[in-house]
């Protein structure tokens, strides 16, 4: 893996290739032209550098902005940085140099109880707990009193709206440790959904869906984000998926990819 991996600028998709059911997705991102400039980012970065060690860095960022209302994907090929550039910006993993911001917090900083949702590969479940448990997790972080001990109603509906969303109503008081792992990633994305944050990233939350259950979670998702002009930014393996359903795609690429490329490089790509 070659050291200076840098990002390119970034564009806006093309409008091809979009599948059934994404339509009214794409034309409700029109609005991103049109205002994105009077809007501040969700997320900026600026000369940031990702990785575990300053002797073999990941990927340099020398700028990039998400703003409300914007479906960022990131694509590449496996241990390029993805998952470190998520972590990154969640504030889990300290940049090697560089200036992270996310929902008006600057790194070392974090954003504010329940501004920012996070899917990790791993989901991050609670397995012994309930659907209910897990899922009012996330809409507790936003709609209930810091040091509350119980949910509050508005918690409570929110999840309860979350989990039918997913279609897991009759699983809502099953423990997760039973589920597959299709309906763990549901769990995952309706604690998510519940807590309402100004942004959403999620690595590989498609995965181990069958292509109804994708579509059904993808509509949905988008539509938070549309509808609450919060911001969504994933890694997806599925290139023309992700085209499909981001504003703007983003590949990282060492050569893998494109074996024309002499460092790796992230760039936009358009349909």
């Amino acid at each position: 893996m070659r050291q200076g991996q840098k990002l390119s600028k970034i564009e806006n998709m093309g409008d091809e290739s979009i599948p059934e059911g994404f339509e009214n997705n794409r034309a409700e991102s029109e609005w991103l032209d049109i205002e994105a400039d009077s809007q501040s980012p969700v997320v900026s970065l600026r000369n940031l550098v990702i990785g575990y060690s300053s002797k073999d860095p990941l990927a340099e960022i020398p700028s990039l902005d998400i703003f409300p209302g914007e479906i960022v994907a990131i694509a590449g090929p496996s241990g390029i940085g993805k998952t470190t550039l998520l972590r990154t910006i969640a504030g889990i993993v300290r940049p090697i140099s560089g200036d992270v911001h996310v929902c008006g917090s600057t790194s070392p900083s974090l954003p504010g109880r329940g501004q920012l949702g996070y899917i990790p590969q791993r989901l991050g479940l609670v397995r012994h707990a309930t659907v209910m448990h897990n899922v009012l997790l996330g809409s507790n972080a936003s709609h209930s009193p810091r040091l509350g001990i119980f949910s509050s109603r508005k918690a409570k509906d929110e999840a309860k709206s979350a989990i039918i969303s997913m279609g897991l109503e009759e699983k809502m008081n099953e423990p997760v440790r039973r589920l597959s792992g299709g309906q763990q990633r549901r769990v995952a994305t309706a604690r998510t959904l519940a807590q309402s944050p100004s942004l959403i990233m999620a690595d590989e939350f498609l995965s181990e869906l069958d292509e109804e259950t994708m579509n059904v979670v993808l509509n949905k998702v988008t539509e938070f984000v549309r509808k609450s002009k919060s911001a969504l930014l994933f890694v997806e393996h599925d290139i023309s998926r992700a085209k499909s359903v981001a504003d703007r795609l983003l590949v990282i690429d060492d050569g893998r990819v494109n074996p024309f490329i002499t460092e790796t490089t992230a760039l936009e790509v358009s349909t």
